[in-house]
This record gives C-alpha cells, structure tokens and sequence, in this order.
C-alpha cells in the first residue's frame, strides 16, 4: 500500500489527504487493548480509593471512559492523564511502536518524504471526552510548535481514529492550501493551553470536517490549519497523531538530550527538542534503524527523563494582540 499518483496530487495541492483502511479493525486491537487496560487499573484503584462507584467494565471501548466521566469527571481526568502520559506523548507500550512502524502506513510516507524515514517523538495519543474542559484543539498548524528554521521542512503528521470519527464526536477540521501562506501568527493563552490562531485571522476559506473510519489516516503537512471541536456524543473519540519526516529535516538522532543546553543556538536544534528522534527506515545503513520496541522506549525514556530546553518561537499571549 503506497499513497496514489492522484492521492499525492491532492496531499501536494490541497495539504491534506485521506488513505482509507491502512489499519484493520485487527491491527488496532493491540493500542486499544493497551489503552483499555489502563483506563481499567486506573479506574479500579480510584475506587478502591473510595472515589468511583461503578468503573463500567463490561462498557465497550468507545463508551467506558464516557461513563465512568459521567459519573465523576474528576476520576474520568485522572484516567485520561494516566492513558496520555506527559504531554501526551508519555506512553511508551509496544502497540503504540507497532503503529509507528506499521508497513502499509510507512510505504505512504515514503511515497512523501522519500525512503528515510526518521520518527518523531512528537506523537500524541487523544481521547477526547464528551463536553470536555480540554476538548477543543483550536485553529493551529503543527509547526507553530516547532522552531522556525524547520518551516521549509516537511513535518508529516497522520492522525489516526481508533473509533469512526464524526462532526458530532470532534473529528478533525481542516482549512485546504493553507501550506502555500507559511506560518501564520500562533497567539499563546487560548482556550484549552494550547497556542491558537484567532478566528478573525484565519484565511477566508470554507474548513471541512474529515468525517473517517476507525483506521483510515488524514495525512496533514506541518502548515496544514486544522482544529478540532466540542465532542457531543456518549462516546470518546479515541485517536492517536503520529509524525514523520525526511532525513534533511532537522533531528536529534544520535544526539543526547543533555547537549541541549540553555546556550546551544536554536538554528543547531531538531524541530522539537524536548522529544527523541528516531531512525524507522535507513535502506542504506539498517543497522541504526530502531528496530524493537524496548529500545523505542529507552530512547523515548531518556529524552523524557532529560527533557532538553525548547527556545520557542516568541509567540505573544492572545490577550496582548493588537497591542504595542
């Protein structure tokens, strides 16, 4: 499975792209297994604390972590937590590795990035919960995030739904081209913590909500404008966003965390480095692929633990826009 000549056509014009079915029902069932047993030992330890009632264990994937908020919201956050890690980037497990190297989506982002492939660590697991405090993702491109020497570069990012994502459970939404204007102002203090382009900036176009199966994947460049909002169904939209970029885009493979110091110039950095970058595909060298999953952890680990300094872009609060 590759991306089509149509397909790139579309990634290319557009900034975006649907591949339908890349992961079956079967391959998702190890990162849902994953997950659902977290969402399980964090539920019974909080009522075993005497702080949940009913953990809904026999409540399918898509619905538990809906009930048990419902039920106490409180509880239901501290099992998001724990599922999403630090950042939400923290898990670790060896499901989340098998999607990362999974082949049919790797032969798609070699048709994009060529056939090096290096990982980033900036992947992000998201349960969305109904009529979440944190449920909305505002308008943003993902390399408002990243250093500004890096926007030249092609940052893949795959978001990927575990369960059928709707308008009505908080599916993506996408704003087409927007990879042709570069990076726009990203305004830091918006709602949820997350840095947001107000809606008064955003270019005049119509978005469109990328209504997908479990498993199918919206390709998004790293200049692509994409939100998510309010999810109003009993479900939890499950979903995971992996990234992937060529070997010409600044990394931080085979670099230690601790060689990012305060003083070290930004320009010298990886994209993100508070985040390990990691080798999928080298044709010409395997032996510096990451190849199991306990090293993907180690190299995960370490930069955790480190968590080297990220200089930022100096984007102002949304409160002092227009301000001098």
């Amino acid at each position: 499975m590759s991306l089509t000549k149509t397909e790139l056509e579309h990634f290319h014009k557009e900034a975006y792209v649907v591949k339908p079915a890349i992961f079956s029902e079967e391959d998702l069932q190890p990162i849902k297994a994953a997950f659902s047993e977290i969402v399980d030992t964090e539920a019974k330890r909080i009522k075993s604390e005497g702080r949940l009632e009913n953990i809904h264990s026999d409540a399918p994937f898509g619905n538990r972590l809906a009930h048990i908020s419902n039920d106490n919201p409180e509880a239901a956050s501290e099992i998001v937590q724990a599922v999403m890690g630090a950042g939400g980037g923290g898990f670790k497990g060896p499901a989340l590795f098998q999607m990362l190297v999974h082949s049919p989506l790797l032969s798609c982002i070699e048709s994009l990035v060529g056939p090096t492939i290096i990982g980033s660590s900036v992947y992000r697991v998201r349960p969305k919960l109904p009529i979440w405090e944190r449920g909305e993702v505002p308008w943003h491109q993902d390399s408002g995030y990243f250093l500004p020497h890096c926007d030249q570069y092609l940052i893949v990012t795959c978001w990927i739904p575990l369960i059928d994502a709707t308008t009505d459970n908080g599916c993506l939404h996408v704003i087409p081209r927007t990879h042709e204007q570069g990076v726009l102002r990203h305004y830091t203090g918006g709602h949820g913590g997350y840095l947001e382009i107000p809606p008064d900036e955003l270019p005049h176009t119509e978005p469109i909500p990328m209504e997908m199966k479990a498993g199918d994947v919206l390709f998004l460049t790293n200049l692509t404008l994409h939100a998510s909002f309010h999810n109003r169904t009993d479900q939890v939209r499950w979903s995971i966003d992996l990234r992937y970029q060529g070997p010409e885009a600044p990394n931080n493979v085979g670099e230690t965390p601790e060689s990012y110091a305060r003083e070290r110039e930004a320009v010298t950095m990886a994209c993100y480095p508070p985040e390990a970058d990691f080798i999928i595909r080298q044709p010409e060298h395997p032996e510096q692929e990451v190849k199991t999953a306990d090293e993907f952890r180690r190299i995960r680990a370490r930069y955790e633990r480190a968590r080297p300094q990220m200089p930022g872009r100096g984007w102002t609060r949304l409160t002092d826009r227009g301000q001098s």
